[in-house]
């Protein structure tokens, strides 16, 4: 009997250690997925300029104010379930009744919507395009079926156009005039503030600021059909020397001459002219606008939005591939152009960089 009764002992503390083993891992695991999100380019929780910060704020309040409901609603419905023997008449029934009616339906919802508005309504103020002393740099942002327009009105010289990339000047707020072609998109740096709705016929406006030269990821965060997930944009804040010097070379009397000057593309460009430039604007050869702008293509990081990476042989992969790599873009499959004629275009495309 002493020894079944060891072996129960030790067959129970063995269950034991191994639940408490598995409460550990399954604890840890839960606090490793909690923090998974803490940091990268596209946190929130890792702000690079004042409007992040307060969007950081917010999200800490309200979920410091979410755990505290959440631990007092637990408590009291714990209390509800304790066992005890009171009596009480009708009237008390009805007078504890309204003070709960009152207390959680009115005072509790009102005093956190209040405290929460508080925090809210102050850092959303700070992203508007309110009036400066000194009026900021006017960035304009087009989002289409799945790829970014990007605008420089402001520059020198004449408006600059690029696609898929952002460049703005550092340590100095910016205001971002948005809107969309087709649908409904969203434009949302998450480390330097909270997103804003791109709607066609309509420009709306909010104005970001990084702290200091970096590289951001973006992102459209509004569902717009099934290349949605495919639609990332490369942000880069600059020093305002660098800005100045990186618009300036994109202007289209620089940009004409880098794509016209190289006579060894002369078959590229005229198979451009062909089937290309119908949508497509290369500064000196077409004025299409269907499609994004490649005047300065070969100096972008990513392509396609983000689908896939800028190095030596992409773009002829992009013209071969790209309804593989991103179903449903608008872009014709271009089974009418032979091979070598795709790695022409795709080899003259990679030079167009100022």
């Amino acid at each position: 009997m002493r020894e079944r009764n060891s072996a129960t002992s030790a067959i129970m503390s063995c269950l034991t250690s191994r639940r408490a083993r598995q409460a550990a891992c399954w604890l840890g695991l839960s606090l490793l997925l909690s923090v998974a999100g803490c940091t990268g380019d596209r946190s929130i929780l890792d702000p690079a300029g004042p409007a992040a910060r307060d969007v950081r704020l917010i999200w800490w309040v309200m979920l410091g104010f979410a755990t505290i409901v959440l631990i007092g609603v637990t408590v009291v419905w714990l209390y509800a379930f304790k066992p005890r023997n009171v009596e009480r008449t009708p009237a008390q029934e009805r007078r504890i009744a309204r003070r709960w009616i009152i207390g959680g339906g009115l005072v509790l919802p009102i005093t956190s919507v209040t405290a929460l508005l508080m925090f809210g309504v102050p850092a959303g103020q700070r992203m508007l395009p309110l009036p400066l002393g000194e009026p900021p740099e006017v960035i304009e942002v087009i989002g289409h079926q799945w790829w970014w327009e990007v605008r420089y009105p402001g520059a020198e010289g004449g408006e600059v156009v690029t696609a898929n990339q952002l460049v703005m000047p550092a340590g100095e707020p910016v205001d971002f005039h948005v809107s969309g072609a087709d649908v409904i998109h969203a434009f949302w740096v998450p480390r330097l503030g909270g997103k804003i709705d791109m709607l066609p016929g309509r420009v709306n406006k909010i104005r970001l600021e990084a702290d200091e030269p970096a590289v951001f990821g973006a992102q459209c965060a509004e569902l717009c059909g099934v290349g949605h997930a495919h639609m990332h944009l490369y942000v880069e804040a600059v020093p305002r020397e660098a800005f100045d010097t990186w618009l300036a070379a994109r202007q289209d009397a620089e940009l004409s001459e880098l794509a016209t000057q190289d006579t060894t593309h002369d078959v590229a460009r005229e198979a451009f002219a062909t089937h290309c430039a119908s949508c497509h604007q290369v500064a000196g050869v077409s004025q299409g606008g269907v499609g994004p702008n490649l005047s300065d293509v070969g100096s972008r990081t990513m392509l396609g939005a983000g689908v896939m990476a800028m190095e030596e042989g992409a773009v002829s992969q992009w013209l071969q591939q790209h309804q593989t790599l991103k179903p449903g873009n608008r872009m014709p499959a271009h089974d009418d152009i032979d091979t070598d004629t795709l790695d022409a275009l795709g080899a003259w495309l990679e030079t167009l960089t100022p």
